[in-house]
């Protein structure tokens, strides 16, 4: 009797439809700024979430904590810890930040209300439409017009025109940012270096009307988990400290006021071996057709060169379909990747290809993005550890 090898079945990409697209509408970042903003009593913003209206309210901002790390490290954030029964209006229950979960795209949604399909900062990195460059929608380079790139009001606009009193207290050097100007602007900003200044101050602000908006950040714990990792002692070492800074707020807080803690992204560390990090500038097959690569490691937007954007959606699917989400920009539109709608002057800033990673690996390009390449933790894609953040609440 001849033995035949079995015929083994050819692995099947990941559909596009099965990515856990983030709640739009109910529980993403884009929907708390205006749910605060109504119980302020704000007319035209109504809330998506369910949140017991204050006279004063607080975002605290914390750069790169995301819900499962958070909920890995008890010991080091025990006061973060304690209030994450508190999460959602007590749900105990995360948001999700949207996609891609990256700190220009959320900071946008945050301060806007609105999905990334509307603000337009789609990615760490776009293409331009009207000049075909590569734009860094964080550090705003090459330059364009940041009203014209995003027009629409934030909501500390539209609180502070309402008559809150409504501020941003953060680091100096974000003042003048365009991305600030676009996404956080509204009433006043007070610099401040270090993270207990700005703590006492936002406390301060806080009670410095009978209605009040108030936002502040702290950019280190994502710093330190990009350069040295999360499970790295630096990292713990940010998570212990701006515990304390929570803290530090929250016991400060002038009566009928909210605090609500949240983050822009997770984080997830990925190793450096061949198959946890694909170069894009050593993969022919990779480069073939396309012309610009953006987003980010874990969230790729791929242009392709005219004529060649399905021949890079195939070779995209075959060569990494098993271990990223990758879709076409219309596939990922209409699966309400970046939110319920996109608008016209946003469709071209989307790849014609976008993939997200859903194994713990990334695609890296060492000659374009060399520091970008050498990062430990990333993030980006839609997985729990990068796409959860709480939404921890103290009240007074």
């Amino acid at each position: 009797m001849v033995h035949t090898a079995p015929a083994w079945p050819e692995p099947e990409p990941l559909d596009p439809l099965s990515a856990p697209v983030p709640r739009y509408g109910t529980a993403s970042l884009a929907d708390l700024l205006p749910t605060i903003a109504a119980g302020l009593g704000i007319s035209g913003l109504t809330g998506a979430m369910e949140l017991a209206p204050a006279d004063r309210a607080c975002v605290f901002l914390i750069d790169g904590l995301g819900w499962e790390l958070l909920r890995a490290h008890p010991e080091e954030a025990p006061f973060l810890t304690s209030l994450l029964g508190t999460s959602f209006n007590g749900s105990g229950r995360p948001l999700t930040a949207g996609f891609p979960s990256t700190t220009a795209t959320s900071l946008a949604s945050v301060g806007t209300g609105l999905p990334p399909g509307a603000h337009g900062l789609p990615g760490y990195t776009c293409e331009d439409p009207a000049t075909g460059a590569l734009m860094n929608q964080l550090r705003w380079s090459p330059w364009t017009d940041p009203y014209v790139w995003q027009p629409y009001p934030t909501v500390f606009q539209l609180a502070d025109t309402a008559g809150i009193h409504t501020c941003q207290v953060s680091a100096p050097n974000f003042q003048h940012t365009p991305l600030t100007k676009v996404a956080l602007s509204g009433g006043t900003f007070h610099g401040r270096l270090s993270g207990e200044e700005r703590m006492d101050l936002a406390a301060e602000q806080l009670a410095a009307g009978d209605r009040s908006l108030v936002y502040t950040y702290y950019s280190e714990v994502d710093g330190k988990g990009h350069r040295y990792g999360v499970n790295s002692d630096a990292w713990r070492g940010q998570l212990m400290y701006v515990d304390r800074l929570a803290q530090r707020l929250a016991e400060q807080l002038p009566p009928r006021s909210a605090l609500y803690i949240t983050a822009d992204h997770g984080m997830i560390d990925i190793p450096f071996d061949p198959e946890s990090r694909i170069d894009f500038d050593e993969d022919w097959e990779l480069r073939a057709g396309v012309r610009l690569l953006g987003g980010e490691g874990r969230a790729r937007h791929v242009y392709a060169h005219q004529g060649a954007a399905a021949d890079v959606l195939a070779v995209w699917r075959e060569v990494v379909g098993e271990q990223m989400w990758v879709a076409s920009r219309e596939e990922a539109i209409a699966a309400g990747w970046f939110g319920p709608r996109v608008d016209d002057r946003v469709r071209a800033r989307i790849g014609d290809v976008v993939a997200a990673a859903h194994a713990d690996m990334v695609i890296i390009a060492t000659e374009r993005e060399p520091r970008e390449s050498e990062m430990v933790g990333m993030h980006g894609s839609m997985t729990p550890v990068e796409q959860l953040v709480p939404l921890l609440e103290v009240r007074t």
